[in-house]
Order: C-alpha cells, then sequence, then structure tokens
C-alpha cells in the first residue's frame, strides 16, 4: 500500500496543538491544505481521527493509540536524516527557537547572543516562555530547540543537561540606615522584602530554601521581572534575596550593594532540555556546546564575587 508520508506530521502537529490553524501556522501551511490532509488522512487509517469540540479538536480512541508510534517514527526519521546533514556555524542561516526562564534570559542569553554573532551571525533566536508546565514551552514535542532554567521531572524523550550551579545573596539600598557590609538573622527578618515572581520553579525552590533554614521574610511588594527589582531597592529600605548572578550586574550600580544572605541558603541548578531526536543533529549538537560553554564561564566569574 501505497501513502504519503507528508500526512504524518500533520498528524502529529494535530494531536499535539488540537487546532487547525495552530497546526497549519506550526507547519507552515494554510489552513485549506491542512483540512485537505486531513481529510486524506481519515481515509488512509479510516477513522475521523479529530472532533471539533467547543474548545478545540479531541482526537479518538483510534488516534490516541497512533500517535506515540507515529512520534516515535518520525523522531527517528528525523534523527537519522539531521545526522546525515553538514554543518557550518559561519555560513548556517537558521531560526532557533529556544525557552529559557526569567533567570536564564537575564543571565545566560546576552552572552550566548553575542557569540553567535561572532562565530553565526546567521543563526537567529527566537524566545519563547517557559511555564511551570514544559509541555507550553514546546520543547516536548520538540517544536523548540531547547528549555533552560530548572527542570522537574522530565518526560522519557527530554534529555537534560547539567549546566551550572548558582547560589542566593542579598541586594540592599548602598546608603541602608540599618544594614551595613553584613546582615543578620534579625535585621533580615525585620526588613520588608522584595519578592521576585518568575512563571517557573524558581520561586518555589527559594521559599522552600527560607522555610528549611527557618528564615521568615515579610514580603512587601512582588514583581514579574528581574529589571524591576534594582529599580525598587534603590528607592525604598527593602531587601531582595537573587541569585548570585544577577547579585553580580547588580553590584555595578552605585545605588546599589550586595551582601550575603544572613545564612546559607545552598544552591539551585541550571538545565538544559531537549527533545530525544536533535541528540545527533549536528546544529543543536553546536548550539549545546556553545550554550555550555557561556554557562561554565559565567559560573567561573562567580569565583570573586
Amino acid at each position: 500500500m501505497r501513502y504519503d508520508l507528508n500526512l504524518l506530521p500533520v498528524f502529529i502537529a494535530l494531536m499535539e496543538e488540537r487546532s487547525v490553524t495552530r497546526a497549519a501556522e506550526r507547519l507552515g501551511i494554510t489552513q485549506p491544505a491542512l483540512s485537505n490532509a486531513l481529510t486524506r488522512l481519515r481515509a488512509l487509517l479510516q477513522d475521523p481521527l479529530f472532533i471539533r469540540e467547543r474548545y478545540g479538536m479531541q482526537p479518538t480512541p483510534k488516534a490516541e493509540a497512533l500517535a506515540p508510534a507515529v512520534a516515535a517514527a518520525l523522531g527517528s526519521l528525523d534523527a537519522l536524516v539531521r545526522g546525515q546533514q553538514a554543518f557550518d556555524p559561519a555560513t548556517a542561516q537558521q531560526l532557533v527557537t529556544i525557552a529559557p526562564n526569567s533567570y536564564v534570559e537575564y543571565v545566560l542569553v546576552p552572552a550566548i547572543v553575542a557569540r553567535l554573532g561572532a562565530l553565526a551571525p546567521g543563526i537567529r533566536l527566537r524566545l519563547t516562555p517557559y511555564g511551570a508546565d514544559l509541555a507550553e514551552t514546546g520543547v516536548v514535542s520538540g517544536a523548540t530547540a531547547m528549555v533552560l532554567g530548572r527542570i522537574n521531572e522530565p518526560p522519557d524523550n527530554l534529555v537534560v543537561q547539567h549546566l551550572m550551579d548558582d547560589g542566593l545573596a542579598c541586594v540592599v539600598r548602598a546608603d541602608h540606615p540599618q544594614v551595613g557590609e553584613r546582615i543578620t538573622r534579625k535585621q533580615y527578618e525585620r526588613l520588608r522584602h522584595v519578592n521576585m515572581l518568575p512563571p517557573g520553579r524558581l520561586r518555589a525552590g527559594l521559599f522552600q530554601k527560607l522555610d528549611s533554614a527557618q528564615l521568615k521574610r515579610e514580603v512587601a511588594v512582588s514583581v514579574t521581572h528581574f529589571l524591576a527589582i534594582p529599580e525598587l531597592v534603590a528607592v525604598t529600605d527593602y531587601c531582595a534575596t537573587l541569585p548570585r548572578q544577577i547579585c553580580r550586574r547588580l553590584a555595578g550600580d552605585a545605588r546599589l550593594k550586595v551582601i550575603p544572605a544572613p545564612v546559607d541558603l545552598g544552591s539551585f541548578p541550571v538545565q538544559m532540555g531537549w527533545h530525544v531526536r536533535y541528540r545527533d543533529d549536528p546544529t543543536h549538537k553546536w548550539l549545546r556546546e556553545l550554550v555550555a560553554g557561556v554557562a561554565a564561564e559565567l559560573a567561573q566569574g562567580l569565583d570573586g564575587l
């Protein structure tokens, strides 16, 4: 029996997107073209495959049963083809989508972009948000090249690489009336604090570390981006507990001073995850090495902080 292999990516896109519009955009085809491909898929597999409902297209039991085998077959074929392709960073022309959490976007991404500009100017990055759900980033399906941050409970099809560790320190305004070059536990607990609320796991990690250290903190204001914190701290008597890599950048602001946390709050990992299909992809391997190299250099720079 002869059939069109191009129908299989359409099937997977619909399984993951549950929307003709989003699936068509992902595949770079028109909605009528995708609808036509779905009609052919239904005839080939002798099943409706997807039922249109109020909140999107829901797969039938047969589609659910077929999806893992189809995804695995496409992944193996994709990996085989990618592994045969040559890669020259100086001449490569490609758009790569990555999902960094807010910490990585602030700390690592500028250095990654600068390195790409010097070594592979034709590679462009597109950043997509990294929330609490890995599936939302597109990395679980392989639509996104890599996710960067703290990765908890990754699925079996995700490869995770440790990049670096970071710790925590405190930031207050330079002329703070109560805090000198050190902060005691009592001072920390008396102060009001600026809290960072990223969409990922860092927030939970900090709260857990404070709890384990039995260190209390009164939160005066919560923000959604690291860039808001120095402006708030500079004009108040508030304190912020931040990753040391963030503090390293704020140390150059004359309005602020970085001081050690009153107790050792430990460290947290920074990781890189990607779909197993990219394991042998030459472009992806090169990019992974570049990201790992940037992270290693930044980690070494913390020794003097």
